[in-house]
């Protein structure tokens, strides 16, 4: 599967959306995709602030996009030659990239009968589903690392008629400017469906079809789907109060982080409201919502600036939770609104980067568990069973088979597209993307050198990591050792992750390295590196639990934190080296660590004398930051 590669979708709306208004009355008209037959809602809303509200957030995460984009130095260039000088190779290059970046959507649109020139070509519009007890709309941002489920309940209307089942919804800019002005003090009416409703306003001219052909690229499809794969998932789950939202939201406004890290802490310990920690300030606020119940952890989590579009919701937030998954992997905010609900998955998948797909690996059903096995088989009763009987949870799904398997099999609909999981109800619902599902392999790897990786990560033994160094401030360099039986030969790659878990710095011994570096892209190399790192560290944490598993370990680093009464957090870090034991501590900001290395004759006296010391800090307060680190 190539990044190339897309799908080619026909959308057809019998007219664009938009704001019927008058003096008493207003209507809002969202024209739905007609291929997917008779979809639809309409009634009286009852909170309108609510509604215009929700969906300016909606279509505020839609439009996001925290690519970096390069400056425009045309008027640069035109300096330059005016004074009769020469532009560098470089501002060429800068010049052209702007160019495409600039241009290279508009030129795409072009003669697609789009009615929104703006908008970018390769994402899907806007998904609305009209559910027996709720209508849903669902968004991808452009950049691909945003997620966005948008559901009214049905006593948001009065007098609801509904047909239902999942279309397109025309979501364009001119709409949600109008939704926007909504006047809320008159009565609103909302009507969603592929064609006019009988009775309206009548209008000047005939209402204009419109037809739009897209070509989906994989990429975005194979973010937008394993977001919700990864919805999946076990998570650890806290609640908020809608001031702890606000603080938050108020100091990332209010300040501006100059240098990494820039992630947002969470310190769950049981019995006590959940606190929230933004780096790099260290800025410490204190939760005010029920006390946390599970197991003592901190979850580091990215994506934190996104959370700004959701300051227009305040006013009718109800509670917060937020629910963390594992490293990499999308961290949920499901929001009560009171007659709505707005999950957003927050990624760190923006400009999918080759250092995801260690996060996108865990999402993916190993190659001997898909295709026409008992998986498949399961996974359609279970869908049946939805048709049947309407949102339900995992128990109910299980049809006697293990936990572990009706996740696996709900998690492959996930990714067909054919199944929805809310996650703010905790059930699973049935929602068809297309009318034909999407084959979960064409999805699987974004370009033929991470389809590479994975056949070097089937061999047994061939891809293994030697070396993990922690680098203080900088983040971890990992080295490894590739044996391709193909090339028969061996390659010796190394990357370093930073704090935010970008790669930040790579290397390989391999000609594709060596003939380009990094301009094409990394190697399959560096690839299979990632992903068996990442592998081995869950297989660690898991294996670490029982005494065999705990005899394997011969170096590795775990970071303890405690918080004091006066706000001051203690930083403990103690380090594994084969025979030798090394201790950090002190007060995180305020004073330089103090250091300790102990030698013992063996590594087993070695390692029963570190797991002691990681037992006593645990039984001393002292929370492990490792574990849970997102």
């Amino acid at each position: 599967m190539t990044a190339a590669l897309a799908r080619p979708i026909r959308l057809r709306y019998a007219a664009p959306s938009e704001l019927a208004a008058a003096p008493l009355q207003s209507s809002v008209r969202l024209s739905l995709d007609s291929a997917r037959g008779p979809v639809g809602v309409r009634g009286a809303l009852r909170d309108a602030a609510l509604f215009r509200d929700a969906m300016v957030t909606l279509a505020t995460l839609l439009e996001s996009d925290l690519r970096y984009k390069g400056r425009d130095r045309t008027a640069y260039l035109a300096y330059l030659m005016k004074q009769g000088k020469k532009a560098t190779a470089a501002i060429w290059e800068a010049q052209k990239a702007y160019l495409e970046g600039a241009l290279g959507g508009g030129a795409a649109g072009q003669g697609d009968g789009s009615s929104d020139p703006r908008k970018p070509a390769g994402a899907l519009d806007p998904v609305l589903t009209v559910h027996p007890d709720e209508v849903a709309i669902e968004v991808f941002s452009r950049d691909e690392s945003a997620y966005a489920r948008l559901a009214f309940a049905s006593e948001l209307f009065e007098g609801r008629e509904a047909a239902h089942g999942t279309a397109f919804v025309d979501l364009s800019p001119r709409i949600v400017e109008q939704i926007d002005r909504l006047r809320v003090y008159t009565k609103v009416e909302l009507d969603a469906g592929a064609s006019r409703a009988p009775g309206g306003a009548a209008s000047a001219a005939p209402p204009t079809a419109i037809e739009r052909s897209l070509e989906v690229p994989a990429t975005w499809l194979r973010g937008f789907l394993q977001v919700q794969s990864a919805a999946t998932l076990p998570a650890v789950s806290c609640e908020l109060a809608p001031i702890d939202l606000y603080n938050a939201l108020f100091v990332l406004r209010t300040r501006k982080a100059k240098k990494p890290p820039r992630g947002l802490r969470f310190e769950l310990v049981p019995g006590k409201p959940p606190r929230l920690i933004l780096e790099p300030w260290e800025i410490l606020l204190e939760g005010h919502g029920p006390p946390y119940e599970g197991p003592p952890r901190v979850v580091r989590t990215f994506g934190r600036q996104r959370l700004l579009a959701l300051s227009r919701l305040l006013p009718h937030v109800r509670s917060a939770r937020a629910e963390l998954r594992g490293p990499g992997l999308p961290v949920f905010w499901v929001l009560d609104l009171g007659r709505a609900t707005l999950t957003v998955a927050l990624t760190g998948w923006t400009d999918a980067s080759w250092a995801s797909a260690a996060s996108f690996d865990a999402l993916m059903p190993r190659d001997g568990e898909r295709g026409g096995g008992a998986l498949d088989a399961l996974a359609g009763r279970q869908r049946a069973l939805l048709r049947e009987r309407g949102p339900l949870p995992l128990p109910a799904l299980a049809a006697g088979a293990s936990a572990e398997d009706a996740r696996a099999a709900l998690q492959l609909e996930c990714l067909r597209g054919r199944v929805l999981y809310d996650v703010a109800r905790r059930v699973y619902r049935p929602r068809e993307l297309f009318a034909e599902p999407v084959d979960e392999r064409e999805i699987r790897y974004s370009s033929p050198r991470e389809a590479a990786a994975h056949r070097l990560l089937a061999a047994p033994g061939a891809v293994r990591p030697t070396k993990v160094h922690e680098i203080a401030g900088e983040g971890t360099e990992i080295h490894g050792e590739v044996a391709d039986r193909e090339a028969h030969r061996g390659f010796s790659p190394r990357f370093t992750v930073d704090l935010e878990g970008r790669v930040s710095d790579a290397w390989c011994s391999c000609p594709t390295f060596r003939r380009s570096g990094l301009r094409e892209g990394p190697c399959e190399h560096m690839i299979a590196l990632r992903v068996a790192y990442a592998r081995e560290r869950a297989a660690r944490d898991a294996q670490r639990t029982t005494a065999e598993g705990r005899a394997l370990i011969r170096a590795e680093t775990r970071t303890y934190v405690r918080r004091e009464a006066s706000g001051a957090e203690v930083v403990y870090r103690v380090s594994l080296d084969d025979r030798v034991v090394h201790l950090s501590w002190g007060t995180r900001g305020k004073e330089d660590p103090r250091h300790q290395r102990i030698w013992f004759d063996t590594d087993g006296e070695a390692r029963d004398a570190y797991f002691k010391r990681l037992d006593a800090l645990t039984s001393s307060g002292f929370v492990d930051a490792e574990a849970s680190s997102a």
